[in-house]
């Protein structure tokens, strides 16, 4: 028997849909994580914008293309936020966005192989392993639905997520979640966590963070660990103090700053990315004008801009929404702006060396990512962690030889 695990949405529905994966595996199914023939189809949906939540219910029509008589097990954010959306004939179960066990358990009654009463470990099967150290976020930003699709935030404990760190196969784990920054499952926050991870010889990443955890304590454990790759992601959303309230995201333009010029104290090499949303509600051509400039004034290696979209349930659905066509040409002078400022930043590390960890081989060239995260464009067939040295940007990232002494 076969099973198609295919998953929408953000890092965290990928690390759930790959425990889902080990699970049924180690009941005896044959497994894969896209859409191709199978006898049954688990989805693993999103609910982040209208898009994704479209996207999310053609699933069940593009699974039924390769199987007309399989079985579909939904789950995510977007059967959370409307079962009913999902009722169609070969559904057999309609869970949600949390205790995803049950899915497996869904599976177990028909076809048998043992109750599941929590998801394992993930089936890792790539040199970068996502694991997920919380669940849920506490925020609820006027924009945002996530917070009552996922809940409140939830952590594992640090001898778990130790665990696993040492039980993973990869070289570079990513430490993942809806809101990592407020990580909770020891005294400490984050930075106890960190600390607690100065034992694994792997590169250590950080996943999406917020502001306010950016302080001396967090950067101080960050460089006792053994290879920490220096990329924050550290989310915005508007460079517009006005804006910033209205989302409810309780810092300010300046405070931003703040945490990006302490992040490059500690990490001159290191690199900043962000998301930033276009065309808030009520958003006005000046406001929009903060958030282009602070993508120099902050130095972002690069950004992920979005046009905003009104999610019903969220404070800000009650809000005055801008024409479809400010947000798009707003939307296009963000990707426009973040475009020259990632050249501006790759250009900057041309001629410097970094670690590369190899994970694919693209053609004539082996593929991986750097400690700050540049995607890296070697000739030959490489593998493992190698020293290059950057020569020119190419494709989506950067051209690179081999660095002397490997």
């Amino acid at each position: 028997m076969k099973a198609a695990v295919f998953t929408l949405g953000c890092k965290v529905n990928e690390v759930e849909s790959a425990a889902i994966m080990a699970e049924l595996e180690a009941r005896g199914w044959e497994v894969c994580a896209e859409l191709a023939p199978a006898d049954i189809y688990v989805l693993n949906t999103c609910a982040v914008t209208k898009e994704a939540e479209r996207k999310s219910r053609q699933l069940i029509s593009r699974a039924l293309k390769y199987n007309p008589q399989a079985k579909l097990y939904i789950c995510g954010c977007a059967s959370q936020k409307d079962k009913e959306q999902f009722g169609r004939q070969g559904v057999r179960f309609i869970g949600g966005a949390r205790g995803k066990e049950s899915v497996v358990n869904a599976i177990v009654n028909d076809y048998g192989g043992g109750q599941c009463s929590l998801l394992g470990y993930p089936k890792q099967v790539k040199t970068r392993a996502f694991i997920k150290i919380e669940d849920g976020c506490d925020n609820f930003c006027s924009y945002c639905v996530i917070p009552y699709l996922r809940g409140r935030v939830k952590s594992r404990s640090i001898e778990d997520i130790a665990g696993e760190i040492a039980a993973c196969g990869a070289p570079e784990v990513v430490l993942t979640g809806i809101n990592i920054s407020a990580y909770n499952g020891a005294e400490g926050g984050l930075p106890q966590l960190i600390r607690a991870l100065s034992f694994t010889d792997k590169r250590v990443r950080l996943g999406s963070l917020e502001c306010n955890v950016i302080d001396e304590e967090l950067m101080r454990a960050l460089k006792g660990l053994k290879d920490f790759a220096p990329h924050f992601h550290l989310s915005l959303q508007s460079g517009s103090n006005a804006v910033l309230k209205a989302m409810n995201r309780r810092y300010t333009r300046e405070e931003y700053l703040e945490k990006c010029a302490l992040i490059y104290k500690h990490f001159p090499n290191g690199a900043l990315t962000t998301d930033i949303i276009a065309g808030f509600c009520g958003e006005t051509e000046e406001q929009f004008g903060e958030s282009l400039s602070i993508i120099d004034e902050a130095g972002f290696a690069r950004i992920h801009a979005f046009a905003f979209s009104p999610r019903e349930g969220t404070r800000a659905y009650g809000m005055k929404d801008l024409p479809k066509e400010v947000k798009n040409a707003r939307l296009h002078r963000l990707i426009e702006a973040g475009k020259a400022a990632e050249e501006k930043y790759l250009n900057g590390r041309l001629g410097r060396e970094y670690a590369l960890i190899t994970e694919e081989f693209d053609g004539e060239y082996t593929c991986g990512y750097t400690e700050n995260y540049i995607k890296v464009y070697v000739e030959g067939k490489r593998e493992g962690k190698i020293k290059v040295k950057l020569k020119g940007i190419f494709r989506d990232g950067a051209s690179a030889d081999i660095a002397d002494g490997n």
